[in-house]
């Protein structure tokens, strides 16, 4: 059986979890966090999350994750069959990442956990973040799905980074990211509806305040 090594706040871990639910594939999650002990780094060489262990041995690194589980594995397809439609749904998702994930994540030391980032960074951030949204706004087709009418992986990867980026440009900002972006509103309501959507956010809260509380101590 399939398991998958992570804790349920990290957003690259529900990537890949709501991919295993949505897919319909027997796993178990073995939680862990990211680390540098030599065990750890075993399964993760750069110690994050998350890992997918299987019959074979580790595999770390969301993306290949996800492609390994359409390459391998049936159940619901999250990639289209025609090749460059294919592609297509494999830009919008690096675009997520690097344009909007990224810059975003870059800020999250002190939306989230109580510490201080360089003014640069987060100037940087901004207009990093609002040139991959404009992007997003013209790449993506959200009808109703980010590449077009069923749900591929770009759609795990923007459901799990504008949540945390709209917090970003909110509090750092004073921007909201959907404001003029029904299209984007209309597909996160989609999707908070689809029942393993649900699951791995009931799982998410219950472990939240106990992670941003350990987090803010491993601070101090």
């Amino acid at each position: 059986m399939l398991k998958l090594h992570g804790f349920a706040v990290s957003n690259y871990f529900n990537m890949v979890k709501l991919a295993l639910l949505e897919k319909g594939l027997d796993f178990e999650v073995r939680v862990v966090h990211p680390s540098q002990d030599p065990e750890f780094l075993a399964i993760s060489p750069r110690g994050k999350v998350p890992s997918l262990e299987t019959e074979y041995g580790f595999i770390s690194e969301t993306n290949v994750i996800l492609e390994y589980l359409e390459e391998t594995h049936g159940g619901k397809r999250l990639l289209p069959e025609d090749a460059f439609e294919r592609a297509n749904v494999r830009a919008l998702t690096k675009e997520i990442e690097l344009y909007i994930e990224l810059p975003a994540r870059s800020c999250y030391a002190e939306v989230f956990f109580g510490g201080k980032v360089d003014q640069a960074i987060k100037d940087k951030a901004k207009a990093d973040l609002l040139a991959g949204v404009s992007a997003l706004k013209r790449h993506g087709k959200f009808a109703p799905y980010v590449a077009g009418s069923e749900m591929s992986i770009a759609d795990l990867m923007f459901l799990y980074s504008i949540d945390l980026a709209s917090v970003v440009a909110r509090k750092l900002f004073d921007t909201d990211l959907l404001a003029d972006w029904p299209q984007a509103q209309a597909l996160l309501k989609k999707l908070s509806e689809n029942a393993n959507v649900q699951k791995v956010e009931a799982d998410k809260n219950a472990e939240m305040a106990a992670f941003i509380a350990a987090a803010r101590a491993g601070k101090k």
